[in-house]
């Protein structure tokens, strides 16, 4: 793994045991001693720490209207200290990455994925001016019922931030770019800070009881139990945010006046929805179903109707679960389809997202 980037906190996973592997162009824990199971058992009681510094951070000073000409989202609504859920669109009305953005008063916050941040960059330059990329902090993220308790041992002020909200508060003279968001469907913050302060903010975190560490193992199993996407797995330049599921994302406004990249395949899917939808599915019996497993109508279908974008164990459920696309006829709840695992296929419930209720601080 000797081409692989490293995060600022690297020596510090290292010494609290975690294993190592390549992610996005990273060296990453994908577990600690722990275990996944562990780790997001913790997050789902306590709290549990995670480093996504691999991802992008960038600041742009650009009206909100012009980032709008790239996203189906109201930016210009957006209010000083408020955060929202974005994506990227071409012109085919794919989806080129999921993103945040947050209005901080003078300037916009992005927070973009690791192995989208170059293309990202790219092209919102190729499109507006006033595009920094922040090359010198880190970002970490704090989830679970218990990390406003321990995060507001550090940094008091933090229990009075709603979902979505984001916060420059202190930490012993450091600025702290804190929003309560995250990927688990738990409560929690995302922390942006100075690379050279990020190893001791985060031995303070993990000296108190509370708070464990996570790798992408479990940060993985608490975003499909939430139901959320992951980019390049359920989301891609050849789904739309219509047959995603993702219209709650696209506000009132802009579903009307357009002015976005795919505009019109996506109003059309608005107005007359899509051929294909993204669903919960719950394999019957103990056997996960992974990313890339066909789905068929019937038992003895010739050919599939659908394929698993993700799919793994549910430890909070017990139970294996997964997401994936299948033709609008068959989404209904409780509609049975199969899906074939190891040459042999088996039955596949239907179910609505989430696989479990979100705990966000509404």
């Amino acid at each position: 793994m000797t081409d692989l980037q490293r995060t600022c906190l690297h020596d510090l996973h290292v010494e609290l045991g975690a294993r190592m592997v390549p992610f996005a162009g990273y060296e990453m824990p994908v577990q600690y001693p722990m275990g996944v199971m562990g780790e997001h058992q913790h997050t789902r009681a306590q709290a549990g720490l995670f480093d996504v510094s691999h991802m992008g951070q960038v600041i742009l000073r650009a009206p909100a209207e012009a980032l709008e000409a790239l996203v189906p989202m109201d930016i210009a609504g957006l209010a000083e200290g408020r955060q929202r859920y974005a994506f990227f669109t071409d012109d085919r009305g794919g989806i080129l990455d999921d993103l945040m953005v947050a209005n901080r008063g003078d300037h916009l916050f992005l927070v973009v994925n690791a192995a989208c941040k170059h293309a990202d960059i790219a092209h919102l330059r190729a499109h507006l001016d006033g595009v920094e990329p922040v090359a010198d902090r880190a970002l970490l993220a704090l989830q679970g019922p218990m990390a406003e308790t321990a995060l507001a041992r550090l940094v008091p002020g933090v229990d009075a931030m709603r979902f979505m909200d984001l916060r420059s508060l202190d930490w012993e003279g450091t600025e702290l770019w804190i929003s309560r968001s995250g990927y688990t469907g738990e409560d929690g913050f995302e922390i942006s800070l100075p690379e050279t302060r990020a190893e001791a903010f985060a031995r303070a975190l993990l000296a108190m009881d509370e708070v464990a560490p996570v790798g992408l193992g479990a940060r993985d199993s608490l975003r499909l139990e939430a139901g959320l996407c992951l980019y390049g797995h359920d989301i891609d330049a050849t789904t739309s945010p219509v047959e995603a599921g993702l219209t709650w994302a696209i506000q009132k406004r802009r579903r009307t006046e357009g002015g976005f990249p795919g505009a019109a395949r996506i109003q059309r899917e608005l107005a007359d929805g899509p051929a294909r939808l993204r669903v919960g599915l719950r394999p019957e019996g103990r056997a996960p179903m992974r990313e890339g497993t066909k789905l068929f109508a019937t038992e003895d279908s010739p050919e599939p109707v659908g394929t698993i974008t993700s799919g793994g164990f549910g430890p909070s459920l017990q139970a294996p679960v997964a997401m994936g696309y299948l033709p609008v006829e068959l989404t209904k709840p409780d509609t049975v389809v199969w899906g074939e695992l190891r040459g042999k296929r088996l039955p596949v419930r239907v179910v609505p997202l989430p696989f479990r209720p979100s705990t966000y601080r509404k």
